[in-house]
């Protein structure tokens, strides 16, 4: 058999030529095949069921969470029926695996407060410059439209600048998969963004660049790392604990809020681009905490 090494290339760029994997999901897959590499010795492709299982069982130990441990374990299941489609192999060793156990946790949140107190102190910033501060300007836009728009971090900073030229109301954003779906913006979101974008066409430097929110990476724009400790930055000086906040947090807010206030799951699926309901039911427990409030608060005989 060809040495492992060869192999995992092989399946990235299957991944990226036949199921259009982002760049985001090949560097995970990597990663997650790496990891295991180094537990097999180098020798994954040749491992068999109980060296993999020894493998995932590890992981707990480790302080991995039942969603890592998934994870790793679909990576797996993804290359050895690589293998095994492309003859490497004639059976696929994670089929006998079972699946961890999920952990049952809720996805943290912010409340509205916290939200509002962060929104606020981003659009201070971006008016008290009196010479106009891309970097405060752009920090204003990207907090009203993710929690606006509910978009995953990857999606937001590698919109194309046309997105945002096309309809000031909506956004056309491509997700996973390529897949792509209309998010609108709020009246809030839609003023940050006409004042990010006025000074961003003027901005040397950034100007022609094909990207809403450019940035000198090798990308082309804005790192989503670096908005992520941006955020976390602007969270503390609005008065919000650093560890309270992510972007995927804002997206978490996006969804409870909206189901808190009376939206339906299958609206908040098409909004998040959860391909699955499945995916959107973390969120169940908000409607059931809503239904219960509206039984107590309008029940005749509710005590």
């Amino acid at each position: 058999m060809a040495n492992t090494a060869a192999l995992i290339e092989a399946f990235l760029e299957m991944m990226a030529a036949e199921r259009g994997a982002s760049n985001n999901t090949l560097s995970a897959y990597r990663r997650d095949l790496e990891d295991a590499c180094g537990y097999a010795g180098n020798d994954l492709a040749d491992a068999d069921t109980a060296l993999l299982k020894s493998y995932v069982g590890q992981l707990a130990g480790q302080g991995f969470s039942s969603a890592t441990q998934a994870r790793r374990l679909a990576s797996l299941r993804q290359f050895f029926g690589f293998l095994y489609a492309e003859g490497h192999r004639d059976d696929n060793p994670t089929s006998q695996i079972d699946n961890p156990r999920k952990q049952s946790g809720l996805p943290k949140t912010l409340s509205v407060d916290d939200v509002a107190k962060l929104i606020d102190r981003a659009a201070t910033e971006a008016s008290l410059q009196i010479n106009p501060d891309p970097p405060a300007l752009r920090m204003h836009a990207l907090v009203e439209v993710l929690y606006a728009t509910g978009m995953r971090v990857s999606e937001l900073v590698s919109l194309p600048v046309d997105v945002a030229r096309r309809d000031e109301r909506f956004f056309l954003v491509r997700g996973k998969g390529g897949k792509e779906r209309l998010v609108p913006l709020s009246p809030a979101a839609r003023r940050a963004m006409t004042m990010w974008l006025e000074l961003r066409d003027k901005t040397e430097g950034i100007q022609n660049s094909r990207y809403l929110f450019p940035a000198s990476s090798k990308s082309g724009y804005l790192p989503r790392q670096v908005f992520a400790r941006e955020l976390k930055s602007l969270a503390t000086r609005a008065g919000i604990a650093s560890g309270k906040i992510s972007p995927h947090v804002l997206r978490h807010a996006f969804a409870t809020h909206l189901l808190q206030n009376g939206a339906d799951l299958r609206s908040v699926q098409q909004l998040l681009g959860h391909s699955d309901i499945s995916t959107t039911q973390i969120y169940t427990h908000v409607m059931e905490e809503r239904l219960a409030e509206l039984v107590n608060q309008h029940h005749p005989l509710a005590d």
